[in-house]
């Protein structure tokens, strides 16, 4: 019930569920208070200029996102842990394992395990049977054939294929550690702007974790644009759905702290 109920209520404080939940308030207050419906809608129009508005996303995703820059030359470690989150399973029409935006994170799993930064690449994530149908296999194992593509050998693979959130993805992980032997530190690799929160909950289950984030929604270069090109700097506060939706991922990541560490997790 927790974790349906983590996926269903945020999408109410979220701008465009909030939103929607506005207008149809306003849509009532019509019907019996005409007077009192320009609030909700007035509200509505505030909440989408502002979460829409690409300077406020940048900065939202850059508190979370340069929390925990690498260094250059990442240090070696007894494992690589990738957290899930980053592919969609092999389900026809798909001709194989589609990776998504946050798919960066397997592949930087991939290529550190190439470059010898450890011995070991864990990968971690499940598959809610209700969001994605009985017939996908586990995320891990996902991944896990994306990283064989990418030349890892199958016998330095190890799966956590149960996990459905970031705490779960932590515990089991530790199992698997402490299964295998594997000595800390181990190299966290998951989305920049996801970094902060499974830093985090890996740390209060005293794992130590060196963060190799990757995904990085916003460079330099970009925060360089705006502050630099006063026209491109203008055209960011119109409204835009890029800009909504990392709003609403930085909130996401925001709102899973506060609830994370409520229950003692982070």
């Amino acid at each position: 019930m927790f974790l349906y109920l983590s996926k269903l209520l945020p999408l109410f404080v979220y701008p465009v569920g909030l939103t929607c939940l506005l207008m149809l308030v306003a849509l009532l207050l019509l019907w019996r208070s005409p007077r009192w419906a320009a609030l909700p809608v007035a509200l509505s129009f505030i909440i989408m200029a502002v979460a829409g508005n690409t300077q406020v996303a940048q900065a939202l995703v850059r508190s979370l996102e340069w929390q925990n820059i690498p260094p250059q030359e990442l240090p070696n470690a007894g494992a690589i842990v990738v957290l899930g989150g980053a592919t969609r399973p092999h389900i026809s029409p798909r001709p194989w394992v589609d990776v998504q935006e946050a798919g960066d994170r397997v592949l930087h799993g991939a290529l550190l395990y190439k470059r010898g930064k450890a011995p070991w690449l864990i990968l971690s994530g499940g598959r809610i049977v209700w969001r994605a149908g009985e017939k996908g296999a586990s995320e891990s194992e996902d991944m896990a054939a994306i990283a064989r593509e990418m030349g890892v050998p199958d016998e330095a693979i190890l799966q956590d294929p149960d996990s459905l959130n970031t705490y779960q993805n932590a515990v089991n992980v530790r199992q698997i550690l402490r299964e295998r032997d594997i000595e800390d530190p181990v190299l966290l690799v998951t989305s920049a702007i996801h970094m902060p929160r499974s830093l985090r909950i890996f740390q209060k289950l005293e794992i130590d974790v060196i963060p190799a984030p990757t995904d990085f929604l916003i460079s330099e270069e970009e925060v360089a644009l705006i502050q630099n090109n006063w026209r491109e700097g203008l055209l960011r506060f119109i409204p835009d759905a890029t800009a909504v939706d990392r709003t609403t991922r930085a909130l996401k990541e925001y709102i899973g702290i506060l609830v994370y560490r409520l229950r003692g997790w982070a």
